[in-house]
């Protein structure tokens, strides 16, 4: 195993056990339970992530939170390094429930690939899914940590707002943000949310997926006329996203709001996938649409691939079906 797939798995131990801590409020092992070092252990540091999290909830969390959700990250939380391999017995007597109720969650994570049961003992490993969580939430911290003096170089010689976003469902979901007064804020922040259909963030992220989960997403979208030139139909939203993939990148002329412009490229992880966008907001009335895809898009896509690099990408080593930018820009702008 590789030292990046082992950090993976430790962080998302530490994830799994942020939430599932919940599960064991209000609850104890027993004298008579399970006693050994190791389980005692497992429950320490569970406790403490209980106490932990209990003082920081809100009562309208609380409303919010799912017991049987909490139970089956308490199971994949009783994993570790240390303790590769348990069985239906030590997981119930970990989690005080029932071997048969244990089992129950245990074969549905099974069958959702996030345990996998071994051959020779009959015990459950942890599985290739937990690894991939591992993995995306790795990367996602990799990314902020090597975006940030980029977007912030970025903002200072371009004089606008940098933005870098994800795919959440349907809407593109912020995860950092280098701020300009010059440019408009709409109120947004580290934690927002837009409706993907109608950013550039939003276009550069649905562009590359795959095309079941496109339509899937697609057929979820409430097309709503936000701003001057909103795409408010499916066909003219897969038609942007084939200029998109041709162009590589996008823009949002004044399709989220009256005077706000935006351009976004991709950032790529070392497969050659997307998975996050960069993104330059401007005002309208400041930079003029040629500007914004010819000069702006040629440094945009530039940092995007430059930040792309540090995370592993290298284009030989993934699939990018889009020409160089500097030939899409009459694609781009024709049709805004």
């Amino acid at each position: 195993m590789d030292r990046r797939t082992s950090d993976s798995i430790d962080l998302m131990f530490g994830i799994l056990r942020g939430h599932a801590s919940l599960f064991f409020q209000d609850r104890r092992v027993s004298s008579g339970g399970v006693d050994s070092p190791a389980c005692a252990q497992i429950e320490s540091s569970i406790m403490q992530n209980t106490v932990r999290t209990i003082q920081t909830q809100t009562s309208e969390k609380r409303a919010q939170f799912s017991t049987s959700l909490a139970r089956g990250l308490a199971v994949l939380a009783a994993f570790s390094p240390d303790r590769p391999l348990l069985g239906i017995t030590t997981l119930a007597a970990l989690l005080e429930m029932d071997k048969s109720t244990t089992h129950r969650y245990v074969a549905t994570l099974e069958e959702l690939g996030y345990l996998e049961q071994d051959s020779e003992s009959q015990k459950y490993r942890l599985g290739i899914k937990v690894v991939d969580l591992g993995l995306a939430a790795l990367n996602a911290m990799e990314m902020r940590h090597i975006a940030r003096p980029h977007m912030e170089r970025l903002a200072r010689e371009s004089g606008h707002t940098i933005n870098i976003g994800i795919l959440d469902g349907a809407d593109v979901f912020y995860v950092e943000r280098v701020t300009n007064p010059t440019s408009i804020d709409l109120n947004l922040t580290v934690g927002s949310r837009l409706p993907a259909y109608c950013t550039s963030m939003g276009k550069v992220l649905l562009a590359d997926l795959p095309e079941e989960r496109l339509f899937d997403l697609i057929d979820r979208v409430e097309f709503l006329p936000r701003g001057p030139n909103t795409i408010i139909t499916r066909g003219a939203l897969l038609a942007e996203l084939q200029r998109v993939r041709a162009a590589g990148f996008a823009v949002n002329n004044e399709e989220l709001a009256y005077g706000h412009r935006s351009i976004s490229a991709p950032i790529r992880s070392r497969a050659g996938a997307t998975i996050a966008a960069l993104n330059m907001a401007v005002r309208a009335s400041m930079i003029s649409l040629d500007d914004l895809t010819g000069r702006l898009a040629s440094y945009l896509i530039s940092v995007a691939d430059h930040i792309s690099s540090y995370l592993g990408y290298r284009p030989e080593s993934g699939t990018r079906n889009m020409m160089p930018a500097g030939n899409a820009k009459g694609i781009v702008a024709s049709d805004q």
